[in-house]
């Protein structure tokens, strides 16, 4: 069933970061883009340093950057100072025991201050951060360790003892394990304290200087549909979680925003974690897992301006009802977005029931490290559409004519999507049952490997 567009009238509560799409786009420049960045001395790149130390070091060294609620109600604030220095500690802590530039840091907990304080710590340390899902069994984090070669891993105790222990000695590239416990706790044999790992390290260790090309993150797929490939990213992506969150999600400076995306996937890493930061916003983190109640209650109560979720977490509070949404004061958002599968049209528009406001979908996948093409806050949607390229990237469907040659084709039956922006994933970690990358017969472009078709009427890409 074909849907209307969604037209947008009126004012918005803050103006726009893209306005009109087609002109926005034409004036477009990376290196004007380049400039909301702060780079290290001699053009030096860390993705730390732009998520953390410049605004810690800067004029929003006391601004909150992390909101941390707990599940059982607690909460706990980190500055950008705070959070500048906290990762400088662990950043020199890890020297300390000797983990080195380059070294894969496996992160595996829950979402918990110091989940964050390791990845950014790592990544201004010169490390590889790899983030696990902390509800993946042993055999997966075997998997993805071993062919990520994992030196270092952060956990908690009890994920440590529930599905680490029983593989460490299978794990031979592992050095080090460090260990978030509560001061008086017993830590496992050849285990370290990562309290003491903070107390060797220096508040002021800066963030180390990198070349663009440098590996910085090591995302895992999902492994479904077979051995999960390892998606390369280097510190130069930076500047796309800059211009992605810019556009995509319309952040603006007092901005409090909410990503439910856990950081064990591509999604919480991205946009929970870095693309927030490097904007200089409030980043509200939620230890609890999913409760429509308590979903609203934390938008309601920490004013959350915008909002990322996913389409699962839509479909659930669809069946709940828009009623229990309108229990809440949600007057605060101003733009909801959602990643993941297909958000489907009846999603989009049960945003206008609820929340007095659209859905906005978008798409993007691991290999890609962040949005390729979305909905923006000012431009119109129709319901179904993961929306057009951002400004910067391009976005074609091609086919295969009957030489097997990709061509130009919006209309053949094996339509495929390919994207093409600077920094895209240089590559994949392999290891002998890897796959080869896709997207090889078109040099500098990625192949979604999804259909895909064109609304020529609109000029938007949809699925």
């Amino acid at each position: 069933m074909e849907h209307e567009p969604i037209t947008k009238t009126g004012t918005f509560a803050v103006h726009p970061n893209l306005v009109d799409y087609e002109s926005d786009r034409e004036a477009f420049d990376w290196g004007i883009e380049l400039q909301g960045l702060g780079l290290l001395p001699g053009g030096r790149w860390n993705i730390a340093h732009e998520a953390v130390d410049r605004h810690g070091r800067g004029d929003r060294a006391d601004h909150v950057a992390i909101r941390w609620l707990g599940r059982k109600g607690e909460t706990r604030d980190l500055t950008y100072g705070q959070l500048a220095a906290e990762t400088s500690r662990f950043a020199s802590g890890l020297r300390a025991i000797g983990v080195t530039e380059g070294a894969r840091v496996f992160v595996l907990s829950h979402r918990i201050p110091e989940l964050y304080i390791a990845a950014l710590g790592a990544l201004k340390n010169g490390s590889v951060v790899a983030p696990l899902f902390s509800a993946f069994g042993p055999e997966p984090i075997e998997t993805r360790m071993k062919l990520g070669a994992g030196s270092v891993l952060v956990t908690t105790l009890p994920l440590y003892k529930r599905k680490v222990a029983k593989i460490r000695d299978h794990l031979d590239d592992l050095d080090h394990v460090i260990v978030v416990a509560p001061d008086d706790a017993d830590l496992p044999e050849e285990t370290i304290a990562f309290a003491d790992v903070l107390a060797a390290g220096d508040a002021d260790t800066p963030a180390r200087p990198m070349d663009p090309e440098d590996l910085a993150l090591l995302h895992f797929t999902s492994g479904t549909t077979g051995t999960p490939k390892g998606a390369m990213h280097v510190h130069q992506a930076v500047l796309h979680h800059l211009v992605s969150a810019k556009y995509a999600l319309d952040l603006h400076p007092d901005d409090i925003f909410w990503c439910t995306a856990d950081p064990g996937w591509v999604t919480g890493t991205s946009y929970g974690m870095i693309a927030p930061l490097v904007h200089g916003v409030t980043n509200v983190i939620d230890e609890g897992e999913f409760d429509a109640d308590r979903w609203y209650r934390i938008i309601q109560e920490q004013g959350v301006t915008v909002w990322y979720t996913a389409p699962t977490a839509i479909r659930m509070l669809m069946k709940i009802g828009a009623g229990v949404a309108k229990e809440y004061d949600l007057s605060s958002l101003r733009f909801i977005a959602s990643v993941g599968e297909p958000l489907n049209p009846e999603g989009v528009l049960w945003g206008l029931e609820a929340f007095d406001m659209p859905i906005h979908d978008n798409w993007w996948q691991t290999e890609t490290g962040g949005i390729m093409i979305a909905n923006y806050a000012a431009t119109d949607i129709r319901p179904g559409s993961m929306g057009r390229p951002l400004p910067g990237i391009e976005a074609t469907i091609l086919a295969r004519d009957e030489h097997g040659r990709l061509v130009t084709d919006e209309h053949g039956d094996r339509r495929i999507l390919l994207v093409r922006r600077p920094g895209r994933r240089r590559d994949q970690e392999r290891r002998p049952s890897h796959r080869p990358v896709r997207g090889r017969e078109c040099p500098g472009r990625a192949s979604c490997g999804r259909r895909s078709r064109s609304d020529r009427q609109t000029g938007r890409d949809r699925r």
